[in-house]
């Protein structure tokens, strides 16, 4: 059953009549809205997991090239760590959205390619933004969480013959992992709240959709409750997911052998 079909369904439209519908406020255009919000909540979450996937990657890469204080590559990655950091996400949006039609345009004429740009869907300059942003302040988190390993385990690893590249990927990145998924999480509750702003790039989202049903009716405030509602629920289920990761990548402490006033193994 689609969404439209539901919201139009007899019993649907029975349960709506018992809600008080008033005047000043309407409650029934709250739980009505709620319903019809919900159906861009893909468009939202889609926002969200692209962000916070390609900002990860990236945020990972600066945090190594700043670790490393790489030739050419840490001058451009303070650079851009310090700009993102400095500006609103809504005007990186606004650059985005603008920018990359400007280069892909500049491309074709200078290379002769055939970029179709007004086949680039708007929800994709939004991913590159909120990925921008999020890898902008996941970087640091990343880059404490690194540093915070026990350099034994590293020089060990190294010792046994490993690369540099093995070591991070099985000394370094598994346990920073541990250090850094709690802020990470909170990081992505920030970024699924961010997303509201993906309406000013013509991206209908769940916000964007709780603006157009409250200029059908004028219930704006009904219609922002609404929305509210629907992205504290998401939150809470990040939240809830981000302590289940938790205790799954949770190091438990060995057990401890007692012993007696001799030394001996009780």
């Amino acid at each position: 059953m689609t969404v439209t079909t539901f919201l139009a369904s007899d019993w649907y439209q029975s349960l709506m009549q018992l809600i008080p519908d008033g005047k000043l406020f309407s409650l029934r255009s709250v739980f009505d809205g709620i319903t019809r919000i919900v159906q861009q909540l893909p468009t939202t979450l889609m926002l969200t997991l692209g962000g916070a996937l390609f900002g990860l990657l990236l945020a990972l890469i600066f945090a190594i090239v700043k670790i490393n204080r790489v030739k050419i590559l840490y001058p451009l990655q303070a650079f851009f760590v310090s700009f993102l950091k400095g500006t609103p996400i809504l005007v990186q949006l606004m650059l985005t959205y603008y920018g990359i039609p400007l280069a892909l345009k500049a491309i074709n004429q200078q290379w002769g390619t055939g970029f179709n740009i007004n086949a680039i869907p708007a929800a994709l300059f939004a991913i590159v933004a909120f990925a921008f942003n999020e890898a902008a302040y996941a970087s640091e988190t990343i880059r404490a969480a690194i540093l915070s390993v026990n350099p034994g385990e590293i020089e060990a690893a190294l010792s046994l013959g490993m690369t540099r590249a093995q070591v991070y990927r099985r000394v370094i990145i598994p346990n920073a992992a541990v250090v850094a998924t709690p802020t990470l999480i909170n990081s992505l509750i920030g970024l699924t709240k961010g997303t509201s702003l993906a309406f000013s790039a013509g991206v209908v989202e769940v916000f964007a959709q709780a603006q157009i049903l409250g200029g059908a009716d004028y219930r704006y405030f009904e219609r922002f409750i609404s929305v509210a509602l629907v992205y504290w629920v998401v939150n809470i289920g990040i939240e809830s997911l981000g302590r289940f990761i938790e205790r799954k990548m949770a190091i438990s402490a060995p057990d401890t052998v007692q012993t007696d006033v001799k030394g001996d193994l009780r």
